[in-house]
């Protein structure tokens, strides 16, 4: 396998690295930002393609519960 292709995840990761390094302030914002609301991208990355799917599952079964009870 080529070790020169990259894969779109790292390619993302390195690029936002490099933003990051470009717009220190623009840094700054966000981690404030998001220290408020939390990432979606960071849950994302952490929960995986199974705790992604299982955490889209919970919310559909509460909404489904909530409408059905109000």
């Amino acid at each position: 396998m080529n070790s020169n292709k990259e894969t779109p995840e790292r390619r993302r990761e390195r690029m936002r690295q490099e933003e990051l390094k470009r717009n220190p302030t623009g840094n700054m914002v966000d981690a404030a930002n998001r220290a408020q609301s939390g990432g979606l991208i960071d849950l994302v990355n952490s929960l995986g393609w199974k705790g992604t799917g299982i955490l889209i599952i919970v919310i559909i079964l509460g909404y489904l519960i909530v409408s059905f009870f109000f």
